[in-house]
């Protein structure tokens, strides 16, 4: 979705490029020429038609409670594109991972595709993108940062339970991935693994 969004930018800005030169060589057929100052104009109007093209309109973030009332045909996408405006707020070593989980979105989004709505994959699929993984990151965001890198009564600090979670939430991803492009749909199921890395009450009494 994200890509499909950058490419329509980059086919306004071409409209609006190819419509200032055929204005521009209307215009000099007419006065034959444009002069300095017409060639000055045309590309001013050319340049700042391409910022407002690739600025505007601005993509719109989707909220976790957005990702649930999704269809399941562009859950992947729209997750994709509430994860990567979380990536400011996420230590240094989870940014692979989230580059991992956005490149496996990418090959998920086409297999959504062969899903129905009433499928149980397509249940096991929105616990999985549109509750656990956000639920996850929004649990650690809520935690102020000075307590991130403290360690809880499980013996491991936010910001491992983060990575740890990231980690095996990206494996259960690309394991959905390969069943569904195997036709293994019946038989598709999400490992609860990762929840066990949410945060336990010694965590959450720390927020």
């Amino acid at each position: 979705m994200k890509r499909g969004y950058f490419w329509k930018k980059i086919g306004r800005a071409a409209m609006l490029t190819a419509g200032v030169l055929v204005g521009a060589s209307i215009v000099g057929g007419i006065l034959n020429g444009i002069g300095f100052w017409g060639v000055m104009i045309s590309a001013g109007l050319i340049a700042g038609g391409i910022w407002a093209a690739m600025k505007f309109p601005k993509l719109k973030i989707p909220t976790p409670e957005t990702l649930v009332q999704s269809d399941l045909k562009s859950l992947a996408g729209k997750t994709e594109i509430w994860l990567e405006a979380q990536r400011p707020a996420l230590p240094k070593p989870a940014i692979k991972i989230v580059n991992d989980i956005g490149a496996q979105l990418d090959m998920l989004s086409p297999q959504l595709q062969k899903l129905n709505e009433g499928d149980a994959a397509a249940y096991e699929i929105r616990k999985l993108m549109g509750e656990h993984l956000p639920e996850l990151i929004s649990g650690y965001r809520a935690i102020p940062a000075p307590m991130r890198k403290e360690n809880t009564d499980n013996g491991k600090t936010p910001d491992e339970q983060l990575i740890g979670g990231l980690s095996l939430i990206e494996k259960e991803i690309a394991g959905v991935t390969q069943q569904i492009a195997k036709g293994d749909i019946d038989n598709l199921s999400i490992r609860g693994r990762y929840l066990e890395l949410k945060y336990d009450k010694s965590a959450e009494a720390e927020e």
